[in-house]
């Protein structure tokens, strides 16, 4: 069992505009007068879960939380325009603001580490810290393991459904045929193509895949703006100006204190990911799961969280 923290009311959650069109959900909860820990949910377009709260001491963290743009209960919902990575990391800048915090750890997972990576590259000087898992740099070597050739050998049962979705003239390149029909003018292929790329994703993240867990999880409504943001993310290459921008810039904040937790056979961010960055960050603190996953309801991943924020209160 991972040793998780009880659930908790946050005690502060609002609408934060910032910009003309988007407005962010967020929460606080734990110690008002705690350190400050900023949770940067995966996806992209993941959102928060009740699960995003438990990692961290109550009674020592001042826990915020937010649901990135077009995510969770932001708005516009699944909303594309105006939603890069840039923004998302102005927007973590407006809310710390907001809330009048100095300096703040950050914690993130898959999608999250990408986007606090790339926070903490920008913004250095506010970063105490960063606890890292299953770490993704959206290169397309990475969109290639998971959507074109490389997990597709591990699950072939789950894969065969993946790619057989799409017509065939089109399987060269899967996350543009599936940004196309979620995307597209027809809502019922939206919702199909919602659900089988969501099917995929949750076999792919399950160290031990339960067909019927498999089958409770994907609700095509509820997924399909996690699909849509998450193919307008990749189709864009996370935006970012060359694909190894953020193994370049993650060389210049190896003086932050850094904790990985990456597991062995973590089929969604393989760990060759996190071993590049680890070398690209030698003062990092990489420590990678034997049994693990990419599920952070792997007890290793989870409790390995728990350990780091347990630790981490040194630098608060």
């Amino acid at each position: 069992m991972i040793p998780l923290f009880p659930e908790i009311t946050p005690y502060e959650s609002g609408m934060l505009p910032v910009s003309s069109l988007h407005s962010l959900y967020y929460e606080q909860a734990g110690n008002p007068q705690g350190a400050p820990i900023l949770y940067l949910h995966g996806g992209p377009g993941g959102g928060l879960s009740p699960l995003s709260a438990r990692f961290y001491d109550p009674e020592f963290y001042r826990i915020v939380l937010f649901d990135q743009r077009g995510s969770g209960k932001s708005t516009p919902h699944a909303e594309l325009r105006d939603n890069t990575t840039w923004a998302l990391v102005e927007d973590i800048e407006k809310l710390r603001q907001k809330l009048g915090i100095e300096r703040w750890l950050v914690f993130g997972g898959s999608w999250g580490s990408t986007l606090a990576l790339t926070y903490a590259i920008c913004h250095p000087d506010r970063v105490k810290g960063l606890i890292l898992r299953g770490i993704f740099m959206a290169r397309q070597s990475e969109l290639n393991w998971l959507y074109q050739d490389g997990a597709s050998h591990v699950y072939p049962d789950g894969w065969e459904a993946f790619s057989g979705f799409i017509p065939t003239d089109e399987r060269d390149d899967l996350v543009t045929a599936y940004y196309r029909r979620l995307t597209g003018e027809d809502e019922q292929m939206r919702l199909k193509a919602a659900a089988a790329w969501s099917r995929w994703e949750e076999y792919a993240s399950r160290l031990l895949v339960n067909l019927e867990d498999i089958d409770k999880e994907v609700d095509p409504v509820t997924l399909l703006p996690v699909a849509r943001i998450e193919t307008h993310y990749f189709v864009n290459k996370g935006f970012f100006e060359h694909e190894n921008w953020l193994l370049e810039g993650a060389r210049r904040i190896n003086h932050i204190p850094t904790r990985i937790i990456q597991g062995r056979y973590d089929m969604v961010c393989p760990a060759t990911t996190a071993w590049e960055l680890k070398k690209a960050m030698p003062d990092a603190d990489l420590r990678i799961v034997p049994d693990g996953g990419h599920s952070v309801r792997d007890e290793g991943i989870g409790s390995g969280l728990i350990a780091a924020t347990e630790d981490f209160k040194t630098l608060a």
